[in-house]
């Protein structure tokens, strides 16, 4: 049975950026239902999630100061920081796209740089979803297992980064100027984010194989669930 992920997407451009992710899921080998503000969102109904990207997080999550540019959900905010957090203590899988990666480590406990490129100064700006940016994977991490260590080009539609890293992230990427351009988390459950967006290079096995370590995680955290009536019925025996 394929493991069944839910996918936040923004109410601008949910309709168009959520057909993309949930093909690169199901290629992964698992299926994607799509969730929003206004629409049912329950961790325990899923074996996996996908916080998609889209509008800036408010900075008054993390003490942040308002940009008088910025494009916020407060909804969807409050909603993903809720599925993050129970994510976690459900033991699921969580993979952060964009904004999504910058969600994961503000729900963790992280902070955001809300000018990025003002801070990396050395870091080329980029607003494509055409695979124009150098990111380099840092060795020893889950997402070098995913996708190899060799130097990636992505896309990048972001001016904002993660700055202080969420309780048990660590930098898993970053760019040639040294902007954060991955986390993970350093124990299960899986959790990773890329500030770039993998569900518009479907055509790239590494950025596939993204996809396919979040549906791994989620199949094999169904299994372990699967088995543990069995497990509690012969401890009754006993």
């Amino acid at each position: 049975m394929r493991p069944l992920i839910g996918v936040t997407t923004s109410q601008r451009s949910g309709w168009r950026i959520f057909p993309l992710v949930a093909l690169n899921i199901w290629f992964a080998g698992g299926r994607a239902v799509r969730w929003g503000v206004g629409r049912p969102a329950d961790i325990a109904k899923v074996d996996g999630i996908v916080i998609g990207g889209g509008d800036d997080i408010s900075p008054t999550l993390y003490g942040g100061t308002l940009q008088a540019e910025s494009r916020l959900d407060p909804d969807r905010d409050r909603m993903e920081r809720r599925l993050v957090e129970e994510s976690m203590a459900q033991g699921k899988p969580v993979l952060g796209i964009c904004r999504g990666s910058q969600m994961l480590n503000v729900a963790l406990g992280g902070d955001l740089d809300q000018d990025a490129y003002a801070t990396y100064r050395d870091s080329r700006r980029y607003r494509t979803i055409l695979p124009r940016k150098t990111v380099h994977v840092v060795e020893e991490t889950r997402l070098a297992g995913l996708a190899g260590m060799r130097k990636m080009k992505v896309n990048a539609l972001h001016s904002q980064a993660v700055r202080r890293l969420g309780s048990g992230l660590r930098v898993a990427a970053r760019d040639e100027g040294g902007m954060v351009q991955a986390v993970e988390r350093i124990r299960d459950p899986f959790a990773v984010g890329v500030q770039w967006h993998p569900e518009h290079l479907i055509y790239a096995h590494r950025q596939r194989a993204i996809f396919r370590g979040l549906v791994a995680a989620a199949r094999a955290g169904a299994e372990d669930r699967a088995q543990l009536p069995e497990v509690d019925a012969e401890a009754e025996k006993v």
